[in-house]
């Protein structure tokens, strides 16, 4: 029975573990998450989502107050086509971001960044542009680009001196999504670097519709080999979503895919982002504790636990201060909805909006707890303390389990 040491996925000159930790917003998958990752020679992401937001808490900068400052006049208003970016300073936060952790990577592995195209940010093209080049300026070993269909994306860095050396990723869910983006990007004559294949079971947003669960990932990805194979293309594939143990892991790797990508289990780590308290969360989780729902502006279906704070709150718009998910026109999905609600409860100090939530503000505050398919399984991953609660793990602990143990066995940590 093989592990998945047995194995190496090679991108360029490189050798690497073929773990790759994926890159989960806002912050929950951190710098240090990441360089844990690197130093122990696999792959590390990092996410640029709402990276301002992130740059004021890891750096002492001060972006989100000084939008605010700016667009306070605005507050009141249920037209948010006024507020912008200031380019130049997303540009700053990106590239201290990046900077910040690239500086202190150590070891043989990567660090990637996880761009999600979603964030249009009142001018999608303009902000995904500099989010994509100053990621490159600043020295990121590579970009996964993520929810979305990366069409474009591309063709805004091919001008960049990094565009062929930099590693460059796509996320999909289906052979359809990922035959688009090859005829798409075919003129600028450079194929993606790897290809993370992200299947029913992942947390957050799902590249699927709510009926998520007639896709099996195994299917997709054999999919996917038969028609690179036609084609004759060779790019690494990397399955993501529900890979929970060594043994699922080495599975897909004996199959021919070139690493996996995992996040769930790294959701508990000491280096993790989310605070200890929720964490502790999601150890106590079962199966029924876990939905899929469509309460994400951004249209996809999204994996969370039920008792999420975001689920309901009808928290007012605070696309001043972030406004991450503002269209080319300044609208957003949770705006409509709460609009119609405070317009349906005329006088009411409180109002609950189901239907949406304010992404950008819940994840910032982390109340919207997104989770993958097998949280519920984390509590058996540790071990239970005296008072209830149940043990931290390393992020070197659960990449060494995943790295190392076979079949179905977890190994515990020190008691």
């Amino acid at each position: 029975m093989k592990c998945v040491d047995d194995f190496r996925l090679r991108l360029g000159k490189h050798e690497l573990v073929p773990i790759v930790i994926g890159g989960m917003g806002v912050d929950i998958s951190t710098a240090d998450l990441a360089l844990e990752a690197a130093r122990l020679g696999g792959v590390g992401h990092i996410s640029d989502a709402m990276v301002p937001t992130v740059s004021d808490r890891r750096y002492n900068t001060k972006y989100v107050k000084d939008k605010l400052k700016l667009y306070k006049y605005n507050v009141a208003n249920t037209d948010k086509s006024d507020i912008q970016f200031d380019l130049a300073l997303l540009a700053e936060a990106t590239e201290a971001h990046v900077r910040n952790t690239m500086e202190r990577k150590r070891g043989d592995g990567l660090i990637l960044i996880n761009c999600m195209e979603k964030l249009t940010m009142n001018a999608p093209k303009e902000t995904l542009r500099v989010r994509l080049r100053s990621a490159l300026d600043a020295g990121i070993d590579g970009i996964t680009l993520a929810a979305g269909l990366h069409l474009g994306s591309f063709a805004l860095m091919e001008d960049h001196p990094r565009f062929r050396d930099a590693k460059l990723g796509i996320i999909v869910s289906s052979l359809r999504a990922l035959q688009l983006f090859i005829k798409k990007i075919a003129r600028t004559n450079r194929l993606p670097d790897y290809i993370v294949i992200e299947g029913p079971l992942a947390g957050g947003h799902l590249g699927f519709g709510m009926d998520w669960a007639k896709y099996d990932l195994a299917t997709i990805v054999a999919e996917i080999q038969a028609w690179l194979r036609t084609e004759k293309l060779d790019i690494p594939l990397i399955p993501a979503g529900g890979i929970f143990t060594g043994g699922d892991a080495a599975l897909f790797l004996e199959h021919g895919a070139a690493a996996v990508q995992v996040a769930t289990r790294f959701t508990v780590a000491k280096e993790c982002g989310l605070p200890d308290d929720i964490k502790q969360e999601y150890f106590k989780a079962n199966e029924d504790d876990i939905e899929v729902n469509g309460i994400s502006p951004t249209g996809y279906p999204m994996r969370m636990l039920k008792n999420s704070p975001a689920i309901g709150d009808g928290i007012r718009p605070n696309c001043e201060a972030y406004g991450y998910l503002l269209d080319a026109n300044g609208h957003c999905q949770y705006i409509d909805a709460y609009n119609r609600e405070v317009a349906a409860h005329p006088g009411a100090k409180k109002i609950r909006v189901w239907d949406k939530t304010c992404l950008c503000t819940q994840m910032r505050n982390f109340d919207l707890w997104t989770c993958g398919h097998y949280t519920y399984r984390l509590k058996d991953t540790t071990r239970a303390e005296a008072d209830g609660s149940y043990q931290l793990l390393t992020a070197a602990h659960i990449f060494n389990d995943y790295r190392y143990s076979k079949g179905d066995a977890i190994a515990l940590p020190q008691g």
